[in-house]
């Protein structure tokens, strides 16, 4: 059984020990494919070296285009992008599967939607396990991970990693068949 590592404080001070703790884990259980939210593409890079194994597919995950209000821009540059695919690292940028044009409504029309619903229940977790099951769907989506079997997610609060699940992604539209099996760490608080 493996333990899972707990970080005092959630943020980017985690992500060294998150990226050996996911090379770690991934080589101990086989797992082939690796997603990980980073929108600068350093966190991606550092779990890449960890890794250091070509057969592993790893996807980074930037925030989408238009995430900063009035910018057509996404958070990685083409220069990162080009640097990563260099690299061997698969880049998705596309719509947020927790967010989505549901934010758009409850932000011009007030409320709640469903999805946003799951994403804060999955923050009581830490925001990095809503940000890791997040990217698994949009991978899942994009057809760069199985929905078959395990892969590793990596998600962080803000800025770097400090949460990595074990996990079995689904799709969008079978999200009730995601199945969270392992934590291999995250923070014990949030911000």
């Amino acid at each position: 059984m493996a333990e899972i590592i707990y970080f005092d404080k959630p943020g980017p001070g985690n992500t060294d020990a998150v990226a050996e703790a996911v090379a770690r884990r991934r080589a101990e259980l086989g797992i082939e494919h690796v997603v990980c939210a980073s929108n600068s593409g350093e966190t991606a890079l550092k779990v890449w070296e960890a890794i250091g194994d070509p057969a592993v597919t790893l996807v980074a995950i930037p925030e989408h285009a238009g995430w900063k209000k009035d910018s057509d821009d996404s958070s990685l540059t083409d220069d990162r992008r080009r640097m990563l695919e260099d690299a061997g690292i698969r880049v998705l940028i596309c719509s947020h599967a927790l967010s989505g044009v549901a934010r758009s409504i409850s932000n011009k029309f007030g409320g709640v939607s469903h999805v946003e619903i799951i994403a804060h229940t999955l923050r009581r977790i830490s925001e990095g396990t809503k940000v890791a099951v997040e990217v698994a769907v949009m991978a899942a989506d994009a057809g760069l991970v199985p929905t078959d079997r395990e892969i590793i997610a990596v998600g962080g609060t803000g800025r770097g990693a400090d949460t990595a699940l074990v996990l079995r992604p689904a799709h969008m539209n079978s999200f009730f068949d995601l199945e969270i099996r392992e934590i291999i760490c995250k923070p014990r608080q949030r911000n």
